[in-house]
């Protein structure tokens, strides 16, 4: 959640730019069109490389800063965020879980299970879309869910001839499902008590918001689910893939389920994620050591002067993602000091065709998705500056603190997580594809095809705005009405136009 409440800064103590306030959007522009080139012209799926990108556009904006001072104070405020630093933290130790479950042929336990069942490519990918579901709604967090399952299930699908773009999207639709839904995610929790009642104290809460969200996600997740199903039945892998990975089959990395298990029992128990991931790793250190899947130099060690074991590897493998987020946490800081966020967003929904409860709703869904999409799909950060604006346009309609908050998830949930180049969740997809002997690496391009939930849920909310299904509005003392309170609903339209929310 914002660290900050956000009111109309000063002008005084706004960053400006020598070339007008758009010099906010210079540094990622420049990441925008440096990704592209990297991904598109040169086909290189680095992250180092875009990160560099990244941090060349912000030194490139310094220059053009009318003050250098406030330009990097307000990259530095970005980046020291409580969000940004749970999130490094958390990608640090999901970084070594993902590395232990590699190194200890969890996948291999899935292949030979896979075999004996006799489940083909197809069904696998459904299959592997539905854990993906399950895993993230107990961790409640879309990254750390992506990272753990692409070792496992990526790998494990691959070997049984199922498509990878498949697989890569199938993990991408359930971990973004979780974060939908899962009481725990931080994007949950954001839409929820970023949505205040008027009609009695208090904020939207979680558990009424998941409930109600429901109608919209589930059908999207049923739709994913069958075309998962149909699409991976008619589509295969390459037999290159299948002839690498289906010789490791075996039924001994399954016992590394037992903190796959132990992570979800935390994760819906204690409700912490920190303490679910340590579990998991604790467990999952100690089985390996038992079973001999692992031995203590394969966990941490060194040879010929080199460190050694997936707690190095792991914590490595995650620090070209971690320069990244530092350039796109930078980048945030920069736009929202300048303020140019707010006019824009403000811009959108203070037109009189947005002041009906559709009108409203729209530009709900359109605040949602544009401050996701500007934050290169974050979904948690975007939506800490979508909340308030949401709040106060959807309010002045009526409309219930739920319905509010569900049509902004929503949207920031669909298309806004999911917008090429800009998404951090398709370039950590195609990191999850890299690094496994015969099976092939995937450009965000390959894999956005494939993300059927996010595109699912996106027909969804926009049916809902259009035709007004699962439309709440605010009755007295909070309850929820299918019809407005029309006096209500006059004194609430007088508060039009939205003011400016800008966060120090």
């Amino acid at each position: 959640m914002s660290d900050h409440s956000r009111t109309e800064a000063p002008a005084s103590q706004r960053l400006e730019f020598r070339v007008g306030a758009l010099g906010a959007f210079i540094a990622p522009l420049i990441f925008a069109v440096g990704t592209c080139v990297y991904f598109v012209g040169f086909v290189v799926l680095d992250l180092t490389a875009i990160a560099a990108v990244g941090f060349l556009g912000l030194f490139v904006a310094s220059w053009l800063a009318k003050s250098q001072e406030k330009f990097w104070n307000a990259a530095i405020d970005g980046i020291a965020s409580r969000t940004s630093a749970t999130l490094f933290l958390l990608m640090l130790l999901v970084g070594v879980l993902a590395q232990m479950f590699k190194a200890t042929g969890v996948s291999s336990g899935f292949v030979w299970l896979a075999q004996e069942a006799h489940i083909g490519g197809g069904v696998f990918v459904m299959i592997t879309f539905l854990i993906t579901c399950a895993i993230a709604l107990a961790t409640g967090s879309s990254l750390g869910t992506m990272l753990a399952m692409f070792p496992i299930l990526y790998t494990a699908g691959a070997a049984i001839g199922a498509s990878p773009a498949l697989l890569a999207g199938a993990i991408l639709s359930g971990a973004i499902f979780g974060d939908n839904i899962a009481p725990i995610s931080d994007t949950t929790v954001i839409s929820a008590t970023t949505q205040r009642y008027r009609r009695r104290a208090g904020l939207a809460d979680v558990g009424g918001v998941v409930r109600s969200r429901l109608r919209y996600a589930l059908p999207a997740a049923g739709i994913a689910a069958i075309a998962f199903l149909i699409a991976g039945i008619m589509t295969t892998g390459g037999d290159g893939a299948k002839s690498v990975v289906e010789a490791e089959a075996s039924p001994t990395g399954l016992w590394m389920l037992l903190a796959i298990a132990a992570l979800i029992l935390v994760a819906f128990i204690a409700r912490d994620l920190f303490l679910a991931v340590g579990v998991g790793l604790v467990v999952g250190t100690v089985v390996a050591l038992l079973t001999g899947l692992a031995t203590p130099g394969q966990i941490l060690g060194a040879n010929d002067g080199a460190p050694t074991g997936y707690i190095t590897d792991g914590l490595s493998s995650m620090l070209p993602l971690i320069g990244l987020l530092v350039a796109v946490f930078a980048m945030i800081g920069v736009v929202e000091a300048s303020g140019m966020f707010d006019r824009i967003v403000e811009a959108i929904i203070s037109s009189p065709r947005f002041q009906s409860a559709r009108g409203a709703e729209t530009a709900i869904g359109i605040s949602g998705a544009f401050c996701t999409v500007v934050l290169a799909g974050l979904n948690g950060p975007g939506l800490m500056f979508a909340g308030p604006l949401s709040d106060k346009i959807g309010a002045a309609v009526g409309l219930h603190p739920y319905r509010r908050s569900n049509v902004m998830d929503c949207a920031a949930m669909g298309v806004g997580v999911i917008v090429p180049i800009a998404s951090t969740f398709l370039l950590v997809a195609s990191l999850g594809t890299q690094g496994y002997e015969g099976i092939p690496e995937l450009s965000v391009f390959a894999i956005l095809g494939a993300a059927f939930y996010p595109f699912a849920l996106t027909a969804m909310t926009v049916i809902s705005i259009i035709t007004g299904w699962g439309r709440r509005y605010e009755g007295e003392n909070g309850v929820e009405l299918t019809e407005p309170d029309p006096a209500w609903q006059a004194e609430m339209t007088a508060t039009l136009p939205v003011v400016g929310l800008y966060r120090p």
